[in-house]
């Protein structure tokens, strides 16, 4: 999925939510579904990859954008709240 893609599926899903025809939850679902597909079939079309954490449970699932494994490395520690000295990077999909 390209991001303008990922755009027209969230706004879809926030004109449904507006004009009543689904609730909050269901409107989270569809969105986090759609940023969801969008990371795991991210096609790098400016040289960045997907790359999630693995290991330790503070970054288990974590997943970033980056350029390189270092990088993804250094944005998943980032926002996790308490990183371990050591953890696995792998790209997605």
């Amino acid at each position: 999925m390209d991001r303008i893609s990922a755009i027209r599926n969230v706004e879809e899903a926030l004109r449904a939510f507006e004009e009543g025809d689904t609730d909050l939850a269901a409107t989270e679902e569809r969105v986090l579904a759609t940023l969801r597909t969008y990371a795991t079939e991210f096609d790098g079309e400016t040289a960045l990859t997907a790359y999630v954490g693995r290991g330790a449970e503070a970054v288990e699932d974590v997943v970033v954008v980056a350029s390189s494994r270092a990088e993804a490395r250094d944005r998943i520690a980032d926002h996790a709240d308490d990183p371990p000295a050591t953890f696995d990077v792998e790209p997605v999909g």
